[in-house]
């Protein structure tokens, strides 16, 4: 996969047991890299360029220590018009001749199209980031930095600089950016967008709240990590949906997930019929108007998982029957959900093979992650929390939070002006206060 006879055993290895061969770089490249942000594109030949600009106006050295992999890809079965699109994109990466390193991968041609129960955006993803582990520079001293971006995203000039600045000083291993949808006042999808990312900001404020250790957002084109970290969590997945959310908390169960706030990340706020979830679905789903979009977790979950967190997480916290027994004093139904889930079973195996205070703790961070927490903030909304009104649900919050607000919360359940304003509040708060 490529001319570098240098890799580190452990890049070797992984290659060997997780990377496909039926993919490579387009273009012959004999320069290695300390940076490498991977692209996976789907017919968006049209507004990858804006992508590309904004990656142009940051610092040249850093670019030029950098190289941009685009993943241009398509199902095998995908219709005409989508290769047609990918066919632009190839040939506008072939003669691109400007302040960039970039190559790219051919996984939509007749030949190279994604397998049909593979094709997607991490499959797509992985290719590139397997192929990134070929050219990193792996005799600088600098952190080899993985950099997820989408085609229809864009990022502030000094989005490398920060990146770099932070991974290098503070020896990060994983990542996310902080981001902001883009909100054109009178297009369909300005109140669409709006909606969507308070409920993400609520979301991730309640788990901050609850001192939870997966607090980070799940955001695709914002998630960065170093070549030890995506080869310890076995690399990219290839699940179809959700991709994002199962990589991070591996990273997460490594170490505690950073956010970067002193730069930006912008997601595409368009609608998208490409995923299940995420932000061009919920796009779409909110203009259908076939659902209630401004309805969130209950607030009331998020302090029930607070105190079950405060209890669990301790350090004096062990035997089985004792965390059971607390279990149900905080919440007969937190007690139900750790018995369906296995608890019992799963700790007393953990007891028996966990020697120490620090292995104990880790191990319950890893029995109780991200997926099985939401699993039960879905528990509690069927059975004891149903959902609420966002604004209602914010209000609670940001009291719990003590966080001082003067917004008018009655008035945001109908006004736009209100909730964009509530939300460039909510996005200056994680900017400057977390």
């Amino acid at each position: 996969m490529s001319s570098n006879n240098n890799l580190p055993d452990f890049v070797k290895n992984y290659l060997t047991k997780f990377s496909f061969s039926k993919w490579n770089l387009h273009k012959e490249d004999y320069k290695f890299y300390d940076n490498i942000i991977v692209i996976p594109s789907l017919a968006e030949s049209e507004i990858i360029t804006n992508c590309i600009k904004s990656l142009e106006l940051n610092n040249q050295n850093i670019l030029d220590k950098t190289l941009i992999i685009v993943v241009i890809n398509n199902s095998e079965d995908a219709p005409s018009d989508i290769a047609e699109n990918n066919q632009k994109t190839f040939e506008l990466l072939s003669n691109y001749n400007g302040k960039l390193n970039i190559n790219f991968v051919d996984a939509f041609s007749k030949q190279r199209s994604l397998p049909k129960k593979l094709a997607g955006v991490g499959f797509a993803r992985k290719i590139g980031l397997d192929l990134a582990l070929t050219k990193f520079d792996y005799e600088s001293r600098n952190k080899k930095i993985l950099i997820w971006l989408d085609a229809d995203s864009e990022v502030e000039s000094n989005y490398l600089e920060v990146i770099t600045e932070r991974f290098n000083k503070e020896n990060l291993s994983s990542a996310v950016i902080e981001y902001e949808h883009k909100i054109i006042d009178n297009q369909p999808e300005a109140k669409a967008i709006i909606c969507y990312e308070t409920f993400l900001r609520y979301f991730r404020l309640a788990l901050i709240y609850a001192k939870f250790h997966f607090d980070y957002h799940a955001i695709g084109s914002t998630i960065v990590c170093d070549v030890e970290s995506y080869t310890k969590a076995s690399g990219m997945n290839s699940k179809q949906a959700g991709e994002d959310f199962y990589f991070l908390e591996k990273l997460a169960k490594q170490n505690k997930v950073t956010t970067i706030t002193e730069t930006l990340v912008y997601p595409s706020p368009r609608r998208s019929w490409r995923v299940p979830f995420g932000t061009g679905q919920r796009i779409t789903r909110y203009l259908q108007q076939g659902e209630d979009e401004y309805s969130v977790y209950n607030p009331k979950s998020f302090e029930l998982l607070k105190e079950w967190l405060e209890f669990f997480y301790s350090d004096f916290t062990v035997e089985t029957s004792s965390i059971l027994r607390q279990a149900k004093e905080i919440s007969i139904h937190l007690h139900s959900f750790l018995i369906e889930q296995g608890f019992e079973k799963s700790w007393n195996k953990i007891l028996r093979n966990s020697d120490s205070p620090i292995e104990i703790r880790k191990q319950k961070i890893f029995w109780f992650d991200a997926f099985r927490t939401l699993k039960l903030i879905h528990y509690l909304r069927d059975n004891i929390f149903p959902n609420i009104n966002t604004y209602d649900a914010l209000k609670i919050l940001l009291k719990n939070f003590q966080i001082p607000n003067d917004y008018d919360f009655e008035k945001a359940k109908t006004d736009y002006q209100t909730q964009k304003q509530i939300l460039i509040s909510l996005r200056n708060f994680f900017r400057n206060k977390l």
